[in-house]
């Protein structure tokens, strides 16, 4: 018994000194999770009694970003995105797959963030908008980036795919050069 009296006392402890940022850096995790499922999932889905699982799926990052969860929620969601296509015959619409892609990937970046902040940090409010705005200009260019590679695929019969693919391919490893180059740059 005293064992769980010492971790309700820690727990009790931790709650006290608890900060804004920190905290809304979970709510906006949270709610980034949950726009992604929203996205994702039909309507009948949502609607039905599977919504609480949904909300406890959106919950788990929030609570701790540095576990699984975060993982687990990016998989339900695209779990979500293939009943939806494939299940419930919902038309695969260009604005709802970068939505999708766009939630997730602020759900990654928020989750990291949020992993090296702990519970009781003084956060100067700079930091995060530089973090946020550093997110934005990512999902910018891959938005972008992503809608000249889908126009790219329409060109011509067919052939459009394949040089799509090809060029996917290249900027693959040209990215994968990049971070390797930075990464030996220390």
């Amino acid at each position: 018994m005293t064992v769980v009296a010492a971790r309700l006392r820690g727990a009790r402890t931790a709650l006290t000194r608890v900060s804004l940022t920190p905290m809304l850096v979970r709510v906006g995790i949270f709610l980034s999770v949950l726009a992604g499922l929203v996205l994702a999932y039909p309507a009948e889905v949502l609607l039905g009694r599977s919504f609480g699982g949904l909300l406890l799926v959106a919950v788990l990052p929030a609570l701790s970003p540095r576990r699984v969860w975060p993982t687990f929620a990016a998989l339900v969601t695209v779990g979500g995105w293939l009943v939806a296509t494939d299940g419930y015959g919902r038309p695969i619409a260009l604005w709802r797959l970068l939505a999708v892609a766009a939630v997730l990937y602020l759900t990654h970046t928020l989750c990291a963030l949020a992993a090296v902040l702990p519970y009781d940090a003084v956060v100067d409010p700079e930091l995060i908008v530089r973090w946020l705005l550093r997110a934005a200009a990512v999902l910018l260019a891959t938005s972008v980036l992503g809608v000249l590679l889908v126009e790219l695929a329409a060109v011509g019969d067919g052939r459009g795919i394949q040089a799509a693919t090809v060029v996917g391919l290249a900027l693959a490893a040209v990215v994968t050069a990049f971070l390797g180059w930075l990464l030996r740059r220390k």
